[in-house]
């Protein structure tokens, strides 16, 4: 990393748009497929036949389905559990595309990334207001008293799902403090979801920000230069929560990631 913020923020702005635009990344989901909502197993135009048995999923395929798992043609059946890794490295593909196991609150899903996805093709770049170093705040990170606490939120696909956050942050904008309620990831970053006065209009409707582990002193950078769109703004298949109650700023935020552009 250099030690320049501006050319920073540009070298991780190229690798956002690298990564949006590769061969399995949000563009190319065409499908999040609950088991639930297939009784016989049989999801449409996704080979195979796909049924939940309590912590796994059966996976079922003949010759002519095509499939393979961790490489190997499949005929009969496979065990699986969630995949959590990169999508590349998912175990099921079929035709180029990779068939992803999903869990969510106990049911089951099967996800299908397609590299010749509509949406992959119309790409043409991503919407993203210049760097500007007063949008680099610095801020405070108060955990909970209780640890953690699990909100109830709507998701983009208009379920409700249980949203865990451990804290918020404090920062101020224009000398007026502000608070988001915030997860903390495996390793110790953490992420918020929140909209401001420009979601909806000049922005996405809400977006994704991830500051970096706080300091032993419980401070944070706050940098919304990296504001970053959802999933669900390059698929409609990503379940993406919303903001929870309090995470909307009322106020305008005009930095980082806007919208994604299309041909």
């Amino acid at each position: 990393m250099s030690t320049d913020p501006r050319q920073d923020w540009q070298h991780w702005h190229e690798q956002r748009v690298e990564t949006v635009s590769g061969p399995y990344g949000p563009l190319s989901l065409t499908g999040t497929h609950w088991l639930s909502d297939y009784p016989e197993g049989r999801i449409p135009d996704v080979p195979g036949r796909w049924t939940a048995d309590g912590e796994e999923v059966v996976l079922t395929a003949a010759p002519e389905d095509g499939i393979t798992v961790d490489g190997q043609p499949l005929t009969g059946g496979a065990r699986l559990t969630a995949d959590t890794g990169p999508i590349p490295e998912s175990r099921v593909a079929a035709g180029g595309r990779r068939l992803v196991v999903l869990r969510r609150e106990g049911l089951w899903a099967v996800r299908v990334f397609d590299p010749r996805s509509p949406a992959r093709r119309a790409f043409a770049g991503l919407d993203v207001t210049p760097y500007d170093a007063k949008w680099v705040l610095q801020g405070r990170f108060r955990p909970y008293g209780e640890g953690r606490t699990t909100l109830r939120v709507e998701n983009a696909d208009g379920r409700e799902r249980g949203l865990g956050l451990a804290g918020e942050i404090a920062f101020a904008i224009d000398g007026v403090e502000y608070t988001l309620q915030v997860a903390v990831e495996g390793d110790g970053s953490l992420w918020a979801v929140f909209a401001d006065a420009t979601s909806g209009g000049s922005t996405y409707r809400f977006r994704f920000l991830r500051p970096p582990a706080p300091a032993a002193d419980s401070t944070v950078t706050v940098d919304f230069n990296r504001a970053l769109l959802p999933p669900c703004a390059f698929a409609d298949h990503f379940v993406c929560p919303f903001p929870p109650p309090g995470n909307t700023l009322p106020v305008p935020v005009p930095a980082g990631e806007r919208n994604r552009i299309d041909r």
